[in-house]
């Protein structure tokens, strides 16, 4: 009997350059990424976010912002009329 491996297969996506991550296409690819308030006021130059706010932040694969959100679920219904592949980060 073969004994069989419970390792999960890698993600391609996991190993990527940046430069292999852009090639893959501006808006077609996208990463959502939770970032605090106060962190999003300091890189959009923005004041008007809340400093503890958690909020979720889509990026285009070229690091283009595509959107703010207050909720995952408001990311999701914004992405549900999209054609885009999402690599999620954590």
């Amino acid at each position: 009997m073969q004994q069989r491996s419970h390792t999960e297969p890698a993600n391609p996506l996991r190993d990527l350059t940046p430069a292999q991550f852009m090639a893959l296409g501006g808006n077609a690819v996208v990463y959502i990424r939770p970032i605090r308030g106060d962190a999003l006021a300091l890189m959009m130059n923005e004041p008007d976010f809340a400093e503890d706010e958690e909020l979720q932040l889509v990026v285009s694969a070229d690091g283009s912002p595509l959107l703010v959100a207050d909720s995952t679920e408001a990311v999701e219904e914004w992405l549900a009329d999209k054609n885009v592949g999402i690599a999620a980060l954590h």
